[in-house]
C-alpha cells in the first residue's frame, strides 16, 4: 500500500517483528525494494522528527471519520498495534480518526484493511 500510494513507511520500536523476517520481507512481494521506509528508536525520537507536522491517529476511539478529515499533503497517520493500539499517552497527542463500522458488537478492522482504506483517502 505504501508503494503505490507513494508513502513513506514510518516504523516505531519496540516492534513486535524484525524487518528481516522472511514473512515481512514476504509480505512486500516484489515492492520491498522500491519501499521507503524510516525507523524511529522510540515515539520521542519519531517525534522530536516531525512533531511540528500534522499527525492523525487511526483509532477505534477516534472522534471523526477518516473521510471527514481535512487531509494535507504531508500529514502523518499513525496506527498502532493491531492487538493494544497505542499507549494512552499517544492518544492524547494526536487528533484521532477511524473508519465507521456498522456492527459493532466486533472490535474493528483487521490492521492491514484499516491502512488500505485511510490510505486511499
Amino acid at each position: 500500500t505504501c508503494v503505490l500510494t507513494n508513502s513513506t513507511l514510518h516504523l516505531i520500536k519496540p516492534m513486535g517483528f524484525t524487518i528481516d523476517d522472511k514473512q515481512v520481507k514476504r509480505a512486500g512481494l516484489d515492492y520491498w525494494s522500491e519501499l521507503k521506509l524510516e525507523i524511529h528508536e522510540s515515539y520521542e525520537d519519531f517525534m522530536k522528527k516531525y512533531g511540528n507536522e500534522r499527525i492523525f491517529l487511526a483509532t477505534t476511539h477516534g472522534g471523526v471519520h477518516y473521510d471527514e478529515a481535512s487531509f494535507k499533503e504531508g500529514d502523518f497517520i499513525m496506527f498502532g498495534r493491531e492487538s493494544s493500539g497505542v499507549p494512552e499517552s499517544v492518544h492524547n497527542n494526536h487528533e484521532g480518526i477511524r473508519v465507521p463500522m456498522i456492527k459493532t458488537s466486533t472490535r474493528s478492522l483487521n490492521l492491514s484493511n484499516t491502512v488500505a482504506i485511510i490510505a486511499y483517502e
